[in-house]
């Protein structure tokens, strides 16, 4: 064999192990990805629906390019489950699980594109996949859960781009970006993050091409429809931001929204995105991808300047964790190495297991209600004001006491004189209320529920006269005014529900002071 032919089998066995190497990886993160799927089925039956799914699913059966709190796409996915699945947990739950076992998927693959190897991809994934906020997301149906593909396939795209693929692949970026603005308006930030990422990274040359131009038209065309919407509705979603902030999200403090940032990834796993951070801004590997950390800081300064949630910023996570895994790779020193490729994984794994019942409901409720009392997990993060004194987190609260209401309200609607239920509205007082009425209301007789709480509000009142109506929930006490003759009909009572959905009395109210077209402005709350 001469020289050359040694050469050509010595490039063939380096490219079939290289090959090979990639295969081996790949089923690794395939495997974590099917763990991320058993964690989510095993308490995905468990407790009941959550309150936001109850409104999406009524989203879903008013299709529009827009609702008042948020754009098509979570009433399109709602609209598809039920017809393609049914309407049990699983059917309403099984493609936001799907979409946690991508993200975990993708965050190994965007380890690799950054450079990093088999353990690298393996670190990444894993802690992804034991992220305590990613599990809670993953939960239920919201654009929670589908937000952090948008965001971490244009990482994908941006990186390899940054490596020196086609700009071309600028158009699939933009096409993401469009439809993640459908799923959720926070995607304009994660956008202008990358851009000014860009520029403050030193990396003005992209904006050379066309492809970059094209795929930001591409993006606002996707998005155009519901920008249209807005628009033509008085821009709905500003109004909403704004009260949220005035009336119910819970304020916190920068350097407490900076702490829940280690709260939701799990404080184990602050090492690894905090040094994907930190490998991105200082170390040479990291310099052509340093537009990213920029990405990161501007988005966290945009909702913490804007008094943001502070969940907003979660969908980049994925990102960091992906660079520090390659951190964690690079590591050489004999000492340093055993531990944090086997220790720090097992520790990451074990605080993950415990922390696991208040992400995914995988215990029965008496027993997470003892469990939490050991642990101060539960009260580590509070979103709204009315969460904040309550035995169970917020995310479970919310998943109590729906089929009791509606089951009560149907035996009022029952108790009513035959001639009168063709008129007689069953008006909730929030859109978990009226949702709770629509979601369990078909099989047990009752029509379908009004309100005035966001997208409810626009839907009318259904062209009841008002003359009967069954009356429940929040500003109940203020409603009941707009009728002469109220009576006490019954109360739901849940003790698991969040505390203004524990015991709500059910009125039925007739002769209104009003036809019920005239006072409707009156029901209007957006927040």
């Amino acid at each position: 064999m001469n020289e050359t032919q040694a050469t050509h089998w010595s490039g063939a066995i380096s490219a079939v192990a290289s090959r090979t190497s990639a295969l081996t990886a790949t089923g690794v993160l395939a495997g974590l990805a099917l763990c991320k799927l058993i964690i989510q089925f095993a308490g995905i039956r468990h407790y009941g629906i959550f309150r936001d799914e109850l409104y999406y699913l009524a989203c879903g059966q008013h299709l529009a390019w827009g609702y008042i709190d948020q754009p098509p796409l979570i009433a399109v996915v709602a609209w598809f489950e039920r017809h393609a699945f049914g309407s049990s947990l699983i059917s309403v739950r099984l493609l936001p699980v799907l979409a946690g076992a991508a993200v975990v998927f993708l965050t190994g693959i965007l380890a690799r594109e950054l450079g990093g190897g088999r353990f690298a991809q393996f670190l990444a994934a894993l802690t992804m996949l034991l992220a305590p906020a990613f599990l809670a997301f993953d939960s239920f149906l919201s654009m929670n859960a589908f937000e952090p593909v948008f965001w971490l396939g244009c990482a994908v795209i941006a990186v390899r781009i940054a490596k020196g693929a086609t700009p071309k692949l600028w158009l699939g970026f933009g096409l993401l970006a469009g439809i993640g603005l459908e799923n959720k308006h926070t995607m304009l930030v994660f956008g202008f993050g990358m851009m000014a990422g860009l520029i403050l990274s030193g990396n003005r040359r992209v904006f050379r091409s066309r492809w970059i131009w094209i795929a930001g038209a591409v993006a606002l065309a996707v998005f155009l429809p519901n920008l249209i919407w807005e628009a033509r509705h008085g821009w709905p979603q500003v109004e909403v931001v704004r009260n949220a902030q005035l009336y119910k999200n819970e304020p916190i403090s920068p350097l407490r929204f900076l702490g829940e940032q280690i709260a939701y990834l799990n404080p184990v796993a602050l090492p690894v995105w905090l040094g994907g951070l930190l490998w991105l801004f200082f170390s040479r590997a990291g310099k052509r991808f340093r537009f990213l950390g920029w990405a990161y800081l501007l988005v966290l300064i945009v909702f913490i300047a804007f008094q943001g949630k502070s969940y907003y910023p979660l969908p980049f996570y994925p990102v960091l964790v992906a660079a520090g895994g390659v951190v964690f790779e690079s590591v050489k020193r004999p000492r340093a190495a055993p531990w944090l490729r086997i220790a720090f994984p097992t520790v990451l794994i074990i605080s993950a297991l415990v922390a696991l019942p208040f992400g995914v409901p995988v215990l029965p409720i008496d027993t997470f209600i003892r469990y939490s009392q050991l642990l101060p997990y539960s009260k580590a993060v509070t979103m709204e004001r009315d969460a904040v004194h309550v035995e169970l987190p917020q995310l479970y609260a919310d998943m109590f006491g729906w089929d009791t209401l509606a089951a009560t309200v149907a035996n009022v609607y029952r108790s009513l004189p035959a001639s009168e239920r063709s008129d007689c509205a069953v008006l909730g007082g929030n859109y978990g209320e009226s949702g709770a009425i629509d979601f369990y209301g078909p099989a047990l007789g009752l029509p379908k529920a009004i309100g005035g709480h966001n997208s409810y509000f626009y839907w009318g009142p259904r062209g009841y006269s008002g003359s009967c109506v069954i009356l429940f929930g929040e500003r109940s006490n203020e409603f009941i005014t707009f009728f002469r003759d109220v009576r006490v009909a019954a109360v739901a009572e849940s003790p698991h529900a969040m505390p203004n959905e524990r015991h709500i009395v059910i009125y039925v109210c007739r002769n209104p002071k009003e036809p019920l077209a005239a006072l409707w402005p009156r029901f209007k709350m957006i927040i």
